[in-house]
């Protein structure tokens, strides 16, 4: 039969299913085959075939006959698991029953009154050869779960098969030991099998609609308190699926093992279509849902439980999955997988290089997700991370697409997720150290060319993100510079570069009306002062550049010093901002030329879809404050009492956002006009603890010395006076050094649900053929057009 015909059939069988109101027997085997007996549909006719409104008008209409398509076509699958697949005609029922539900769960998810359908147990539904009767009370859900499980280690269905011996010995599905199975090497297995076309199809299939399964959650709307549990994940990652093990290694492996550039030959995918590529990205997306999970309870060491390679079970996580993540240890595994994600996080910027020359991949997000997901539930993988310049190879790339992204609505989840790696890592001190290495690679970015560090790099990328981003970026800036301070303590030296943006962002930052016209804007402030003071104070030696540039901007830090605080200079700079546009926006200081082959960053093409995301909670919540010890060992400070000594540490705690004053931020940003008035009061209570005594006193030094040999040698050149600067010294001239503080990233409930929003969101916007999710009522997020 031709596959017209078979097409022709199985729409047929759809029609009669929508226009039957009478109940149709489970038993009319006649009446159920047709929608998976030898049809050679694939899952896009399926989609065509069987619209949205039909399935939507099953649903109302006729909800029994919608009921029993959905458990016979699990009873299809639970059969195929039983017998193995042998046959090509099990095969193809199997793939169809498995496109044919890809396609309809949504629309069970979409309707709360059938949410609770494939957790009820249906009469004689899984009940496969005499099996016993309490085998019949297991729900829907758990059959489907358990029989896609079964399937994804199927000989000569997705698995090479080991025996070549004739087809009665054939393996027997139950006594297969499917850690021989792995479909990749990597991670605890060393066999990498040859690769099978028809294999990756079948994985991907089933993956899909194991992803759907997942995919209830995008149902429910967020929920404050996000410790609801998924309960498809939860089964599929408990005990109860034997598989557990050799499945996330297999998901594991695949995406780290793959390699895009096609066996290192340029152009070779536009010979050979790459069939891997959508199998990696299914993979990818099935892991990160797999191990979304914050049930992580820290121990006394900060790292989480679970992560004790006794084989007795651990006190951790019920979840295998993320058990699994956080047990990896082995020094060469971990070489593995950074290498993996470092080489396809990369991969878009080599494509900049030689324009085609290898196959550009889609799916950094996923893969930003699965490292945050690493470094968070894997201290020693973070640790390992950390411990050599390898963290350069995933800084690079991060910093590649927060620059690109900056002025495109519709990747601000990209965004986020960038700045919060970055903030997890500059938490570490090995980060900072990291940083000081030469930055030689050049990577086509849109920023100036300069000649410097990575710390350079990092800080040329943030200025052109906060001076050039888009407006709903800003809830980042706090990020960005706490980023900026948990390295300071550590950057050798500046290029004169990176210390002109810095100077250029004080400028902009500190601007009477910027001051003035939102309840935290001076936070910014404080948080650059203490950028400068950290590298006065403890990396002064290399740091000339800097100290030449705060000397040249002198008038920025006496302006802060002598802040007006009288009602009338308040209401007037506040009247100069209606006039004036954003400050920021301003060209920045000496804008070189861009770096060769880069493209300026681009908005969102007009009708690009994006979905909403939830709200990030404020940097102090983000993260919590630590202070450094002599030898190098971190304090976590207890939010102290509120001080109401002028004096304070540079960064008391009543100068952190308090909540009344985010919430007051929040409330002005939303009314037009703009209700927030600040009042000489509140200037006042935080003037006074303006960090400023350390670089006054190197200006009073300093300045009169530079202005000195200016006049002897009649100088107005730069270079005299940096090698000047580069031999003095402040030694005993300074204020005693102020201990470093840390803001380190903590983990907390408003983070997680913001990463279950924004992973969702992205897979939603990234299943686009077959568009699963596309058209049903979601409720995680909104889909929004920009």
């Amino acid at each position: 039969m031709g596959s017209a015909d078979s097409k022709l059939n199985f729409r047929k069988a759809v029609i009669q299913l929508t226009t039957k109101t009478q109940p149709v027997e489970a038993t009319d085997d006649a009446f159920w085959d047709q929608f998976w007996a030898d049809t050679a549909t694939s899952v896009q006719d399926v989609f065509a075939l069987v619209p949205a409104a039909e399935i939507r008008a099953v649903r109302e209409e006729s909800p029994s006959n919608l009921a029993t398509l959905c458990y016979k076509a699990v009873e299809k699958l639970v059969q195929g698991a039983e017998s193995g697949c042998h046959s090509e005609k099990e095969k193809q029922i199997v793939l169809n029953c498995s496109r044919l539900l890809t396609r309809v769960l949504p629309y069970i998810f979409e309707d709360p009154d059938w949410r609770g359908f494939f957790w009820s147990t249906v009469p004689g539904a899984g009940r496969g050869a005499g099996e016993d009767d309490d085998e019949n009370a297991r729900p829907l859900a758990e059959s489907l779960l358990l029989a896609i499980a079964d399937l994804l280690f199927c000989p000569d269905f997705t698995v090479q098969s080991h025996r070549r011996s004739t087809v009665d010995s054939a393996e027997d599905i139950h006594s297969l030991d499917s850690c021989e199975y792995i479909w990749e090497a990597g991670v605890g297995f060393a066999h990498s099998p040859q690769p099978n076309y028809n294999h990756d199809m079948n994985r991907m299939e089933l993956l899909k609609l194991l992803l759907t399964c997942f995919s209830e959650a995008m149902y429910l709307p967020p929920a404050p308190d996000s410790s609801s549990v998924n309960p498809w994940v939860q089964f599929f990652c408990s005990t109860e699926n034997r598989h557990a093990l050799p499945l996330f290694t297999s998901l594991l492996n695949t995406v780290c093992a793959y390699d895009p550039v096609g066996y290192g030959i340029p152009y070779n995918h536009l010979l050979f279509s790459d069939y891997r590529e959508p199998l990696v990205e299914e993979a990818a997306q099935v892991l990160i849902v797999t191990l979304d999970h914050d049930g992580a309870t820290p121990t006394v060491d900060g790292t989480t439980t679970g992560t004790a390679m006794d084989d007795a079970d651990p006190p951790g996580p019920e979840n295998l999955f993320v058990n699994y993540l956080s047990r990896i240890h082995r020094e060469e595994d971990f070489q593995f997988i950074l290498k993996g994600i470092a080489r396809l996080l990369s991969n878009p910027l080599l494509q900049t290089y030689l324009p085609n020359s290898t196959k550009k991949i889609q799916f950094h997000q996923e893969l930003l997700v699965l490292f945050w997901k690493l470094c968070d539930f894997n201290k020693k993988f973070l640790f390992f991370v950390l411990k050599t310049s390898d963290v350069l190879d995933i800084l690079v790339p991060i910093l590649y697409f927060l620059n690109d992204a900056r002025a495109d609505q519709s990747r601000v989840g990209l965004m986020h997720i960038g700045v919060f790696i970055l903030l997890l890592l500059s938490g570490e001190r090995n980060f900072g150290v990291r940083l000081n290495k030469p930055y030689s690679v050049r990577v086509p970015m849109d920023i100036p060319v300069f000649t410097g560090t990575h710390a350079d790099l990092l800080i040329v990328v943030f200025h052109k993100i906060i001076t050039s981003g888009h407006q709903r970026l800003q809830p980042l800036f706090d990020c960005l510079l706490t980023i900026v301070v948990n390295v300071s303590p550590y950057l050798k030296s500046l290029s004169m570069m990176a210390a002109n943006k810095l100077l250029h962002l004080l400028e902009a930052f500190s601007t009477t009306w910027f001051l003035f016209s939102a309840a935290q804007n001076h936070h910014l402030v404080f948080f650059l002062l203490e950028v400068f003071n950290n590298i006065i104070q403890y990396q002064f030696d290399g740091n000339s550049n800097l100290v030449y540039a705060i000397i040249r901007k002198r008038s920025v830090f006496h302006q802060l010093a002598n802040l007006p605080t009288d009602p009338p200079t308040i209401h007037k700079a506040l009247q100069r901002r209606r006039r004036a546009p954003e400050a920021l926006s301003r060209t920045s200081s000496q804008e070189g030329v861009s770096m060769e082959g880069s493209h300026p960053a681009a908005p969102a093409e007009p009708g690009t879809l994006k979905t909403s995301l939830v709200a990030t909670p404020g940097i102090e919540k983000l993260t919590e404050k630590s202070q450094v010890s002599e030898d190098g060992t971190l304090r976590s400070l207890e939010p102290a009492p509120q001080q109401n000594s002028a004096e304070g540490s540079p960064a008391s705690e009543d100068q952190e956002p308090s909540q009344a004053w985010r919430e007051q931020r929040r409330l002005s940003s939303a009314s037009a006009g703009g209700q927030w008035n600040p009042t000489s009061e509140w200037v006042l209570s935080w003037k006074s603890k303006l960090p400023l005594q350390t670089i006054m006193r190197l200006l009073q030094v300093l300045v009169p010395q530079v202005e000195k040999i200016c006049i002897d040698k009649g100088l107005t050149d730069e270079s005299e006076i940096l090698r000047f600067l580069q031999h003095g010294t402040l030694v005993g001239l300074l204020p005693v050094p102020h201990p470093i503080l840390i803001r380190k990233y903590q983990a907390n409930s408003g983070t997680a649900m913001w990463f279950r929003t924004y992973m969702w969101g992205v897979i939603y916007l990234r299943n686009v053929d077959p568009p699963v999710w596309y058209d049903t009522d979601v409720k995680l997020f909104e889909i929004q057009r920009v």
